[in-house]
């Protein structure tokens, strides 16, 4: 992940990005679907998408790259169905087969390069069972967000481009969609 900047950091730590998670980042990703019972999170940052999703899954991995978030995360989780891991999504050291479902919300547009987004949508393909299901959302490129990131890592991805990358990365049924935030996408891991 590359670089945030200070203001970036304050409002995704702030109680009007917790409500936004809540009312429309997971409801519009998310809805309904049942990711089964050992699912791994990418990027929680402050883990306000990490409170909404343990609640409905037995075991949730959160793989944060950033030390102090995680460091953060795992001391306000601890006793928790957390368990955080600080990691690398890019090079996840986590065992093929493994996850029931995974989710990736808002941070994939810090990852610098569309390279290591695709790196990304491997790894992912390959730590989850087969039919299991990968559940994103993310900013799209839009003009007003790029004062907000001014000085850190803004690498939106164009979601008309989401189905051939995660088909290339080994994912099969891609839905893509569209809200108010962004966009959100599905698929299954082959």
């Amino acid at each position: 992940m590359g670089p945030v900047n200070e203001a970036h950091l304050q409002f995704c730590a702030s109680d009007d990005w917790r409500q936004m998670v809540e009312e429309l980042v997971i409801p519009a990703a998310l809805g309904d679907i049942d990711l089964g019972d050992d699912v791994l999170e990418i990027g929680p940052g402050p883990g306000f998408t990490t409170d909404v999703v343990r609640t409905r899954v037995p075991q949730l991995t959160a793989v944060e790259i950033d030390t102090d978030l995680a460091a953060s995360l795992t001391r306000r989780l601890a006793g928790t169905n957390v368990a955080v891991v600080r990691g690398d999504a890019t090079a996840l050291d986590l065992p093929a087969d493994r996850f029931s479902g995974a989710i990736s919300f808002n941070m994939l547009h810090h990852v610098p390069t569309p390279d290591g987004q695709d790196r990304i949508f491997a790894e992912l393909a390959r730590v989850l069972r087969r039919g299991a299901r990968l559940v994103a959302a993310d900013s799209a490129p839009r003009d007003q967000l790029d004062d907000f990131h001014r000085d850190d890592t803004w690498n939106p991805i164009d979601p008309a481009s989401l189905p051939d990358r995660l088909t290339a990365a080994g994912f099969t049924g891609i839905e893509v969609g569209g809200y108010e935030l962004g966009w959100t996408c599905t698929a299954t891991a082959s």
